[in-house]
C-alpha cells in the first residue's frame, strides 16, 4: 500500500506542477499584452516629449540668431549711413579736392578729426 501511495502522491505533484504551469502560462499571456501596451504607450509619449523639447530648443535657437543678425545688420547699416553722411557734409562744408578727402578720410580713420 504504501507503493501505491507514494505513486498517487507522485501523480498528484506532478498534476499540480502542470496545473500551477498552465495558470501561470495563461496569466502571462493574459498580463503581457497590457504590459508590452504600457510599455510602448511610455515609449511614445518619451519620443513624443523629447521631440517637442527638441523642436521648441530649435526654435528658439533660430530666434536668437535671426534677432543678432538682424542686429549686426542694422549696425552694419548704421555704420555705413553715418560714414556717407561724413563724406557728404565734409564735402558741403568745405570745397575740397581729391586730396584734401584723402587726407580728411585717413585723420578721421586714426581720429585726428575735431
Amino acid at each position: 500500500m504504501s507503493g501505491q501511495a507514494n505513486q498517487n502522491r507522485d501523480y498528484r505533484f506532478l498534476t499540480g506542477l502542470a496545473m500551477g504551469g498552465l495558470v501561470g502560462a495563461g496569466l502571462a499571456m493574459w498580463l503581457a499584452p497590457r504590459a508590452v501596451a504600457e510599455i510602448k504607450a511610455r515609449a511614445v509619449d518619451s519620443a513624443k516629449t523629447f521631440g517637442d523639447a527638441v523642436s521648441q530648443r530649435y526654435r528658439d535657437a533660430r530666434f536668437r540668431v535671426t534677432d543678432a543678425v538682424g542686429g549686426l545688420t542694422r549696425q552694419g547699416q548704421e555704420l555705413r549711413d553715418g560714414a556717407c553722411d561724413t563724406v557728404v557734409r565734409a564735402a558741403k562744408d568745405v570745397e575740397l579736392g581729391a586730396q584734401d578727402v584723402q587726407q580728411y578720410a585717413t585723420e578721421a580713420k586714426t581720429h585726428k578729426v575735431v
